[in-house]
């Protein structure tokens, strides 16, 4: 059974109605195209997180074979104690970004020099470690941010895509449904009307 707007039928009912709908339909249209173009964003950001995920995932195999390197030739007591002393080799910085006003966290780092250590106390390898960890890092950063706008795009997607179903399967329909019973009900009404006007005008020429 359909299921009607609990509305009174009458003609300014019907023109409030049908202005209505009209608005509801260019809102679904233009739902429809961010959801498309929604679709295609998540698209090229799942790509690119991919790309960036194996990317990534290389990165940090190369620096843990590296550390493990520096550590067999330093040992880890020695090793320990430097990077106590080191100071931070990245600047870190979080800036809101917006897309499609979808609101994520925009990280930039920035690699600072390395800052030498004593040639007694080190081994070469050292630098190639802190290079590689440091990419790695980074890589780490630009992957975060992926992920969260790549979740963001996907949770404004569904909501956009539940407000399209409810306007297309519910809310036009019952607007739609609820102007076709107004309609009867006014073309029925004048009828009614017409006819007791034909009896009226009958009894009176009689």
């Amino acid at each position: 059974m359909k299921t009607l707007l609990k509305i009174p039928p009458t003609k300014s009912s019907l023109l409030a109605l049908k202005k209505q709908i009209v608005l509801l339909q260019e809102g679904y249209e233009l739902l429809e195209r961010k959801k498309e173009i929604l679709t295609r964003l998540v698209y090229e950001r799942l790509n690119f997180y991919r790309q960036l995920h194996q990317q990534t995932s290389s990165s940090l195999v190369e620096s843990y074979r590296w550390l493990g390197i520096t550590q067999m030739r330093m040992g880890s007591q020695n090793l320990r104690q430097i990077a106590l002393r080191l100071k931070p080799a990245l600047l870190v910085k979080i800036l809101p970004r917006s897309n499609m006003g979808i609101e994520y966290p925009a990280i930039q780092v920035k690699k600072l020099p390395l800052e030498p250590v004593g040639l007694l106390s080190s081994d070469a390898s050292l630098d190639e470690t802190r290079s590689h960890l440091l990419d790695t890092v980074s890589l780490c950063a630009q992957l975060g941010e992926a992920e969260i706008s790549l979740l963001r795009m996907l949770e404004e997607q569904r909501k956009t895509q539940k407000r399209v179903n409810a306007l297309k399967y519910n809310v036009i329909p019952q607007h739609q449904d609820t102007i076709k019973y107004i309609e009867t009900s006014l073309e029925e009404e004048e009828r009614n009307t017409l006819f007791q006007m034909k009896v009226l005008h009958a009894k009176k020429n009689h």
